[in-house]
């Protein structure tokens, strides 16, 4: 079959209403698909987040902090998926949010660990001078000043998670990735297509929430400068 059957199959697919409904319908397949994204996300910042930020508020272990992030994205994604569903975790969507979290933690702690480490030293030094402990200048200076790098940080490690979860179809779990996995199964190559269209578009949907929720808890100055030091590095 060519590519443009292959794709009039995917549009005559999306255009079908009753792929757009009941519990395996696009719409709870997405529903279910988001619910494993934001469990995995938010396991790998329960654990990355608190290192990432002592670590750069220390001031140390910035090479612990590349090894980690190195290693994390060196491990395969579906062969910890195959091997977590073998294990007490089982299969469907429970080891899916395991694998997908280990996935997510390299964005998360190495921006995590930059943000806070590269805070304007006179700010921090500020800080101290008028007499705050470690603790709060970390929580009153430094977080802060390092919150846009963490949001870029979260916000890499979702939409990595949101396309990696399609691979939950393959142990038995859901979302997206069933749909392709479906149309592999039956050779209905268009509905494979039809996946990855959904999937993608979910990414980008995902990536544009982030952004503007980003921008808009980033106070005005800050932005000045973030844009003002883009402007600098395009030049």
């Amino acid at each position: 079959m060519n590519d443009d059957g292959v794709l009039r199959q995917a549009l005559v697919w999306l255009n079908d209403p009753l792929n757009w409904q009941g519990p395996r319908g696009v719409p709870a397949l997405a529903a279910e698909h988001l619910a494993m994204s934001a469990a995995a996300v938010a396991l790998a910042a329960v654990v990355a987040l608190p290192v990432g930020i002592w670590l750069g508020h220390r001031g140390r272990g910035g090479g612990l902090t590349v090894l980690t992030s190195n290693a994390s994205r060196a491990l395969p994604t579906l062969a910890l998926l195959y091997v977590f569903a073998t294990t007490g975790l089982g299969f469907g969507n429970r080891p899916t949010v395991v694998a997908a979290a280990i996935f997510a933690v390299p964005p998360i702690l190495s921006n995590a660990f930059t943000g806070v480490r590269e805070v304007d030293p006179a700010a921090r030094d500020a800080a101290v001078g008028m007499g705050m402990s470690g603790r709060r200048v970390l929580a009153t200076v430094e977080l802060p000043l390092a919150l846009p790098l963490i949001g870029a940080g979260l916000r890499t490690a979702a939409v990595q998670v949101v396309a990696t979860v399609p691979l939950a179809a393959l142990v038995g779990g859901g979302g997206l990735g069933t749909i392709i996995v479906t149309g592999f199964a039956t050779r209905r190559f268009g509905e494979v297509v039809a996946g990855g269209v959904l999937v993608a578009a979910l990414c980008l949907l995902v990536e544009a929430v982030l952004a503007g929720l980003q921008r808009a808890l980033t106070p005005a100055p800050m932005r000045v400068r973030a844009r003002d030091r883009a402007q600098v590095a395009a030049a």
